[in-house]
């Protein structure tokens, strides 16, 4: 007698708006005043799961959930033996924890695919090698893999009689932070006391080093590549391989970027730096505007770059390097084509290092 599932798990907003609503009746607008949210914004989210019930898991799951899990011999089922009840199997989150650190991590393997067969009780994650042979690297129980599917960690990217689930970004995050917790545990139990952890805010860093330049000797630093939208932006390549911005194009973008914080240094917090975004007072600083202004250096190196690459040129650099806006955010802003903002940020920072490059030389020397 196969085990009566129970799913214990913390369900995303989108499934338990959902739920509470298909499942148990709540009306939308009882749900928005519970949620202190706006009806519609509950009726998006209610909509957005039921289009994910295409996906087979994710059917399966809500299914599932929508019918509850009472055990058998209970007052739902009065006739049932206390001998025959099945035995209950939870997937809580220490679970899901276990097993997405098994599983996820196979399926961030590169040509890693998770096979889901409609009659099998297993799932199996398959790794096809460059030299084209395919090994299997993990099985997972379905019922695993179908609270995989409703965290949106993996999502289907080939329906069929068997089903291919590849990780989705959400699946890596969770799997990135899953590992920072377990590496804080083991450091915890190592140390005897340490810090409290920040699992959630981690997942979000990437870690890279660089070395800089100090007093004359040369030093390597720690910093997040995840920081900054041109950072992210130069770890992704084009069709032939290649990084759609160079590794000196970020660094002009970068150092542009340290400036404007510098520039911002001091009593005043609170800088209108949107005047930089109109041509007829770009750089229009007042030197005797008081110390809240920021290190005077700064500004000025700040108001020369931007003057040198001009209006929209000037404007993109500003909004990605140094207001951190995301591309598409600024293509809205400044009423541009959508796609076309990468390609005249890429030019912007083309011109940026240029303008470095004539006035400090390559390489150039630290700010500050």
């Amino acid at each position: 007698m196969k085990p009566n599932l129970s799913f214990d798990f913390a369900l995303p907003d989108t499934v338990r708006l959902y739920l509470d609503h298909i499942g148990a009746g709540i009306p939308i607008r009882e749900l928005a005043r519970r949620e202190g949210a706006h009806a519609s914004t509950v009726m998006r989210k209610v909509r957005r799961c039921e289009q994910r019930r295409e996906d087979p898991l994710v059917d399966e799951a809500l299914s599932r959930l929508g019918k509850g899990s009472a055990p058998l011999g209970t007052k739902d089922d009065p006739d049932m033996s206390l001998n025959l009840r099945p035995q209950i199997q939870q997937i809580d989150d220490a679970t899901l924890t276990r097993e997405g650190l098994r599983i996820l991590r196979r399926l961030a393997e590169p040509g890693a695919v998770m096979a889901v067969a409609g009659d099998m009780d297993k799932a199996v994650v398959m790794r096809e090698f460059p030299d084209g042979k395919t090994a299997r690297t993990g099985v997972v129980d379905r019922a695993i893999a179908q609270a995989f599917a409703v965290k949106d960690w993996i999502a289907c990217r080939k329906p069929g009689r068997i089903a291919a689930y590849e990780i989705t970004a959400p699946g890596r995050a969770a799997l990135k932070r899953m590992i920072d917790e377990a590496d804080l545990a083991r450091q915890s139990e190592a140390a005897g006391l340490a810090e409290a952890p920040m699992p959630f805010a981690a997942q979000h860093r990437d870690w890279d080093s660089r070395v800089v330049e100090d007093k004359g000797s040369h030093r390597k630093i720690r910093y997040n590549v995840a920081e900054s939208p041109i950072a992210l932006m130069g770890r992704r390549r084009d069709k032939d391989g290649k990084p759609f911005l160079e590794p000196d194009l970020v660094r002009a973008g970068e150092r542009l970027r340290e400036d404007f914080e510098l520039a911002q240094m001091g009593p005043r917090g609170a800088q209108n730096w949107e005047r930089f975004l109109t041509g007829g007072d770009r750089g229009g600083f007042r030197p005797d505007s008081g110390l809240g202004e920021g290190p005077s250096q700064a500004r000025d190196r700040v108001a020369a770059a931007l003057r040198d690459l001009g209006p929209g040129l000037g404007d993109v650099a500003l909004r990605v390097c140094c207001f951190l806006e995301g591309i598409e955010a600024a293509e809205k802003r400044m009423g541009w084509a959508a796609r076309s903002g990468k390609i005249v940020l890429r030019i912007a920072l083309q011109r940026l290092k240029r303008h470095y490059d004539e006035l400090y030389g390559p390489g150039g020397r630290l700010i500050g």
